[in-house]
């Protein structure tokens, strides 16, 4: 991809990987790719729980990964960085989420 953004090796913590998270995701369409994807894997775990649906659980990671890296592949143009950061990744999207959803970020 052609917006390959240097990054450390580790970061010792996630206060300190987030603003690289946050430049991973400077495309507004890719952002709101991951917050729909998000949004529907919410709905969607409701409604597995509500419904006893337990086999639907396995689809939760399709739904949210496939918004975040459709966003990332098609409007940023660079690799996800959960890819090299799944931990700190995972609890990226949510803090993004919710920083969107609050209207902190656009």
């Amino acid at each position: 991809m052609n917006k390959e953004r240097e990054s450390p090796n580790t970061f010792s913590c996630f206060r300190d990987f987030y603003p690289y998270y946050l430049s991973e995701h400077s495309n507004l369409f890719c952002r709101r790719c991951h917050f729909v994807g998000s949004a529907l894997t919410l709905i969607a775990l409701i409604s597995v729980i509500s419904l006893g649906a337990w086999g639907y659980l396995l689809t939760l990671p399709l739904i949210g990964y496939g918004f975040a890296w459709f966003g990332h592949f098609v409007f940023e143009k660079n690799r996800p960085a959960t890819f090299s950061y799944p931990f700190y990744s995972f609890l990226g999207d949510w803090l993004m989420f919710w920083q969107m959803l609050t209207g902190q970020i656009r």
